[in-house]
């Protein structure tokens, strides 16, 4: 494996033009985490002004919520490079050793899936985060040294879904962490409404709030139903999006009026129908559906949760009684019946 297979270098502005990327590209692009944005342009104007790269960055939370645009755009704003790379391209320690050694002075580093990073490779990343030094083994068996190797001062930004899975060695040696939350609908509609306008897509308010509520609080799920939306407005219709061309383009797609799409219906169904609200086990719920146990429980379920839909118990998956009102299907009673549902944001049990 060479350097060019572990590092992908962030497109130039050509290559975003004919791509049609909608990332932003400056803080002040950026829509949504308020207080993150705040928090984090205090760390770049601090390091501006010291003449110094700021301390590594830490991002998390859900898939598609910006992560990955916050590192690009903490390298646009402090105006150095930015390097690509993931936890699982990165199977050796010299793999990290040939990247951290080809960095330029000030480069921002950027790491997905750091919770993927083999505890080899993590190992060499703790002196390099803190001294900006790496130990580098010369020769095999009883002839082996060891050599320190002196780094550029560098920003790791790192991002991750699972926060729990980062040793706390690692952890630490950020200097600030940042959780990312599901974004409200008047920012998915703010986003709706930009990424439109890079695209050329003819939307008005009412379209754009069709969209915004339909995305389950993410960004990258508004970007996408977006370009669908535009697609079905362009064939069958003059290609501008308003309120009835928007419901009925995902209606086409399969995304219900929340934003369920036909994993999520399914799994309800299941759950609703098929067991009655009895509580399922997530074995047992994705054979049901015919997918794998890590798509249920990664991908559908957060959302099932999130919307107040699932109860995760002891005993299985269980469907509330709004799951059952969404479905139109009478709740049962008696033993093995759903429970009440509680909150919309209701605390996992386990």
């Amino acid at each position: 494996m060479t350097d060019s297979d572990l590092l992908d270098p962030w497109p130039s502005d050509a290559e975003r033009a004919s791509e049609g990327s909608l990332r932003p590209r400056k803080l002040d692009e950026f829509v949504g985490q308020a207080r993150i944005r705040e928090q984090l342009g205090i760390v770049l104007e601090s390091a501006r002004r010291r003449g110094l790269p700021p301390d590594h960055l830490l991002f998390s939370g859900p898939p598609g919520l910006g992560k990955t645009s916050l590192a690009a755009i903490v390298a646009a704003e402090l105006g150095v490079g930015f390097r690509v790379t993931s936890g699982p391209a990165l199977e050796r320690a010299g793999d990290l050793a040939a990247i951290l050694t080809g960095l330029e002075p000030g480069d921002v580093l950027f790491v997905d899936e750091i919770h993927r990073l083999p505890r080899a490779v993590e190992e060499v990343l703790y002196p390099a985060m803190e001294d900006f030094q790496i130990d580098v083994v010369l020769g095999k068996g009883p002839g082996a040294r060891s050599l320190r190797l002196d780094l550029p001062r560098f920003t790791l930004v790192a991002a991750t879904t699972r926060t729990g899975l980062i040793t706390s060695p690692l952890r630490d040696r950020f200097g600030f962490s940042a959780r990312l939350d599901y974004y409200v609908p008047a920012d998915l509609q703010a986003i709706v409404t930009r990424s439109a306008a890079i695209l050329g897509v003819a939307i008005d308010q009412a379209g754009a709030e069709v969209l915004a509520r339909r995305s389950r609080g993410t960004p990258r799920i508004a970007n996408r139903l977006l370009r669908r939306v535009r697609d079905y407005a362009e064939v069958r219709a003059d290609g501008s999006v308003d309120e009835a061309i928007a419901e009925a383009a995902l209606e086409l797609f399969e995304v219900d009026r929340l934003g369920l799409d036909k994993l999520d219906l399914a799994l309800l169904r299941v759950l609703c129908e098929r067991f009655g609200g009895a509580p399922v086990g997530l074995a047992t719920l994705a054979v049901s559906v015919g997918e794998e146990q890590d798509t249920v429980e990664d991908v559908a379920e957060p959302y099932l949760l999130q919307l107040g839909f699932l109860q995760r118990t002891p005993r299985g998956r269980v469907a509330t009684a709004a799951a059952f009102a969404h479905l139109g299907i009478e709740e049962p009673r008696g033993p093995g019946a759903a429970p009440a549902p509680g909150s919309l944001f209701e605390r996992d049990p386990e």
